[in-house]
Order: structure tokens, then C-alpha cells, then sequence
């Protein structure tokens, strides 16, 4: 009876094997189909013959197919039917991906993935980095509320806290200039980590208020969202003049630079915070303060 299951996982590896050489373009789509029947499979017979049956079938396959059936990766077929039960398995991922999301148990947590993966079309080396470095749980309680309720987040909510700043390890950051400078060495890396959508606008943006020059140390747009976005960076707790700072950069860009198809301009302020943390709440929801942290 056991060797029912054994030549049915077999017929679906053939048949996978087939598909692979004449249907270059459904390769994907192909193996994630073949891993789940063949979890499926090994599921079932378990249920009949026990936890050792993976052992023997690892064994059989390996002798019949070569590479690639160890004990291992016959648990991870297994682990990813179970997984397809709680999550819709996209073939726009790969299955290097969903090996990759089978190490998280938080089903949240994966689904913010998967959607971030797809969006964003992450590499599997991009999406580990994302989930090493804990996207997902840097992300405001209100963000993650929504997007287990279905609730559009607005560009802010999705910002992370803290912010992880890339930067060479040989270069000390003592001054706001430091800090400025690395953001630009590593541009890319700090948009991702604001969230999906973000865009530069410029460095130093200077404006005139009243008769004398400000510089917005960084002035970035939001597609998805259609707002502008002012950054400013300090190397010191949040202080009170600072949102006042930030708010007078904010009104400017919404009088003298948006247009009448943009949503008003947006305020980040990145700051370090201590144990002598001054303002943690703005009346402004558009304004928000972020810790930042050093990588």
C-alpha cells in the first residue's frame, strides 16, 4: 500500500521533469505545483506509516532521481502544503522564495512578505535581507492593523521605526553632514527602508523663507500616494524646534512647489533617541519622527 504513495510522488516528479524541458516559460509554476502535490502526498502517507516513511522515500528518490530528494527537502514539500492551506501561493515567487518563508510561523509576517515580494519584485537575496534585518516587525502597530484588516496605509504609516542606515564602517557619523552623506552613499537602501513608492527629489533643496535661505536636507515624492515628502535629519533627540522647522519646510513646498494634483507635502524627521527622548507624539499627522539606527 505504502508504495501507492511512493509511485504517485514518482509519476509527479516525471511529469514535472517533462514539463520542465519542453515548457521553459511554466517552470515556476510547474515546481511549486509538483512541491505541493508531493507534499501533499508525503502528508497523507505519513499519516499511514509514520515519520519514517520520509526517510525510505528520500532514500528511493535519491537512488531514482539523483540530487535533491534528501530528507530535508522532503519536509519542506510537506511544510509547504500545509503552508498553501493559510496563504495563496503566487508563482510570480519562486520557490527558493517560499523556502525562504517557510523559517516564519507569524502568517501576518508572511503575507507582508509575499505582498512586498510581489510588489516590489524582490530577488530571494533581497527578501532575506528584508527579513533579516526585521522589516516586518519594525513597522508601526497601526501599519500592521491595516494590512491585516485590508486598510489602504498611507505613505507614513508604512514608514519603519527605527530606520536602519547603511553606511561604511570605516566612517564615523558625529554630524548631521556625516549623516546626510551616507544617506546619499546608500540612497537606495534608505528609500526601501521608508517603504514602497518613495522617489528623490533632491539634496539640500533650498527654499526662501522671508529673506533669508533654508535647506531641506532632503526632499523626496511619493507615486503611489502623490505628495511630496520633506526629510529633515538630526544627529540629537527630537526637539520642539524641530517641528517647528519641519512644518514651515512643509508649508512652503505646499504653497510654492505642489501642484493642484498633489496631496499636501509630508514630514520626516530622523532623529537619534536616548533615554532623555523630548517630544513623542505631533498634533500633525503628517509629521512623523523616526529613530535611526546604524548598520
Amino acid at each position: 500500500m505504502q508504495d501507492n504513495y511512493y509511485n504517485e510522488i514518482k509519476h509527479t516528479l516525471i511529469k514535472n521533469n517533462v514539463t520542465r524541458a519542453v515548457k521553459q516559460y511554466s517552470i515556476n509554476r510547474s515546481d511549486l505545483n509538483t512541491y505541493y502535490e508531493v507534499g501533499r502526498l508525503l502528508s497523507e502517507a505519513g499519516k499511514h506509516y509514520g515519520e519514517g516513511i520520509i526517510k525510505e522515500y528520500s532514500k528511493r528518490l535519491t537512488n531514482e532521481f539523483g540530487k535533491g530528494y534528501t530528507i530535508s527537502n522532503l519536509k519542506y514539500f510537506r511544510q509547504f502544503y500545509i503552508f498553501s492551506k493559510s496563504h495563496t501561493v503566487c508563482d510570480l515567487l519562486t520557490w527558493s522564495h517560499y523556502r525562504t518563508l517557510l523559517s516564519l510561523s507569524d502568517d501576518n509576517e508572511i503575507d507582508y512578505y509575499i505582498m512586498i515580494s510581489k510588489n516590489q519584485n524582490l530577488s530571494v537575496r533581497q527578501l532575506k535581507e528584508r527579513i533579516d534585518s526585521n522589516e516586518y516587525g519594525r513597522l508601526p502597530l497601526k501599519a500592521k492593523n491595516q494590512l491585516i484588516t485590508h486598510v489602504e496605509p498611507t505613505a507614513i504609516d508604512l514608514v519603519k521605526d527605527p530606520i536602519i542606515i547603511k553606511h561604511d564602517p570605516n566612517k564615523q557619523i558625529q554630524s548631521e553632514e556625516e549623516l546626510h552623506q551616507t544617506i546619499l552613499e546608500y540612497l537606495e537602501d534608505f528609500l526601501n527602508e521608508l517603504g514602497d513608492d518613495f522617489t528623490f527629489k533632491a539634496s539640500e533643496y533650498r527654499i526662501t523663507i522671508g529673506d533669508r535661505y533654508n535647506y531641506i536636507d532632503l526632499l523626496l515624492y511619493n507615486i503611489k500616494y502623490r505628495c511630496y515628502v520633506v526629510v529633515e535629519l538630526k544627529v540629537t533627540e527630537l526637539k520642539a524646534e524641530h517641528m517647528g522647522q519641519i512644518k514651515k519646510y512643509m508649508g512652503y513646498i505646499d504653497t510654492h512647489k505642489k501642484s493642484i494634483d498633489d496631496n499636501n507635502t509630508v514630514g520626516i524627521i530622523i532623529c537619534k533617541r536616548n533615554n532623555q527622548y523630548v517630544i513623542d507624539y505631533c498634533s500633525d499627522p503628517r509629521i512623523t519622527s523616526r529613530e535611526y539606527i546604524i548598520l
